[in-house]
């Protein structure tokens, strides 16, 4: 013990400052582990409860092909010399194929999508 500390017979008293800080680390810790708890339980009711992908429309790129479906996919044989031009920003009114309304989007929104150019070429023999 330090020879400045306050004593009550044989007992040392703690100096204000140190029982206010262990008061305050105590205060802070009580409120972490409450906002801990309330964060983890809010995750775990919240989460299961969370509306299905398929019913959260804010975020969907695709607004008007083969809603119905869990995956749109297209599959295209492509035989010879051939060149195909892809839609990539699913604005399409020939979707699979691009029609060049990703100029009107990109126009309006800023962004700089464009299609999937797709060349066959046939190997000389």
């Amino acid at each position: 013990t330090s020879a400045h500390c306050l004593r009550i017979g044989h007992r040392p008293i703690p100096s204000i400052r140190s029982a206010l800080v262990r008061i305050q680390t105590m205060k802070y810790c009580v409120v972490a582990s409450a906002f801990l708890a309330s964060q983890t339980l809010g995750f775990q009711v919240a989460v299961p409860n969370r509306a299905p992908t398929k019913l959260r429309l804010d975020n969907r790129i695709n607004e008007s092909i083969d809603l119905d479906s869990k995956k749109v996919a297209t599959m295209e044989t492509i035989e010879g010399k051939a060149k195909k031009v892809y839609c990539r920003c699913w604005q399409s009114g020939t979707f699979p194929l691009c029609d060049g309304t990703h100029m009107k989007h990109n126009e309006k929104t800023g962004d700089n999508v464009g299609p999937l150019i797709v060349t066959v070429k046939v190997p000389e023999s």
